[in-house]
């Protein structure tokens, strides 16, 4: 596989991860798409495992997410911001604490927005107890399910070198 296959492989996957956090995208088909074209391009059987495990993670995070309970998100700028914060946190926590981070991480930013927008602990708390409920446990699951697959194809194509 060409450096260049590889960097539209990679551009494509980090297109998919922001389209996590962004409303009407469909960013975890984006990633999969990703792993898909750089499986086709290069068939070795860790790319294909690598697609296979794909494939079966965001299988089990569509499970995840109806199994939780609906609710629909508000579409304004406060909901952009704590989106952007807690992807931001998920991705920096992801990276830190390798896998389990991005849970920890994720929330932690959402608090860390709230406690900077209505400056006191126990608000933020709150506010962030209301945000996982209404809609933020979506987001979490499909954002971890990406930082799962992105992360095994960072590993196959470090290891495939």
């Amino acid at each position: 596989m060409g450096a260049w296959d590889l960097l539209l492989a990679g551009l494509v996957i980090l297109l998919g991860l922001c389209g996590v956090l962004l409303p009407g995208v469909p960013g975890s088909w984006l990633v999969w798409a990703g792993v898909l074209w750089w499986a086709l391009k290069d068939p070795r059987p860790l790319a294909w495992a690598v697609l296979v495990g794909a494939t079966v993670v965001l299988l089990l995070a569509r499970a995840v997410r109806w199994a939780l309970p609906t609710r629909r998100r508000r579409r304004d700028e406060a909901m952009r911001r704590l989106t952007a914060y807690g992807g931001a946190g998920a991705v920096l926590g992801f990276v830190l604490v390798p896998v389990l981070g991005a849970v920890p991480g994720f929330m932690g930013g959402i608090y860390l927005a709230e406690r900077l927008r209505l400056g006191g602990h126990g608000e933020a708390k709150a506010a962030l107890r209301t945000a996982m409920r209404s809609g933020g446990s979506d987001v979490l699951t499909e954002l971890f399910a990406c930082l799962l697959i992105t992360g095994a194809w960072v590993g196959a194509v470090l290891a495939g070198g």
